[in-house]
């Protein structure tokens, strides 16, 4: 068994393929449209089998109007479920997602947990983490 996709809320569409694409380098797998429903795909170009599904708030079939609302409001404040990265040079990355413009969270620092990572938001408010393995003290 393999992880296929994961998914990321979104308010708008064109903004996210921008972030996702542009400022992270992930490549577009399928971008589909059928009236107002939309997906985007996306996958990092060294796992292109494990893609990031963008979507919609509105995007759940059968979602009551209270439920968007909550959803939407959840993802004005950032507390959805993050994309967590691993890169080999967390700082490098960071710096580069820095220049093209993203909100940071966190500048990159060791954890306690044996990784250095950083955080960024997406322009929808989620959380996006980039983390480098430190080197074990065995």
């Amino acid at each position: 068994m393999t992880l296929a996709n994961c998914f990321v809320v979104v308010d708008d569409h064109d903004t996210a393929l921008a972030f996702y694409r542009d400022t992270l380098g992930l490549e577009v797998q399928q971008d589909v449209s059928q009236g107002d429903f939309r997906w985007l795909s996306l996958a990092c170009p060294t796992m292109p089998g494990v893609q990031i599904t963008i979507q919609s708030v509105a995007g759940y079939p059968g979602m009551s109007q209270a439920d968007r609302d909550a959803m939407a409001d959840m993802l004005a404040k950032g507390v959805l479920t993050p994309l967590i990265f691993a890169c080999e040079d967390v700082d490098a990355v960071f710096e580069q997602v820095r220049a093209r413009g993203a909100e940071v969270v966190q500048e990159p620092m060791d954890q306690f947990y044996g990784v250095r990572d950083c955080a960024v938001r997406d322009p929808a408010g989620n959380m996006i983490r980039f983390k480098t393995d430190l080197p074990r003290g065995d």
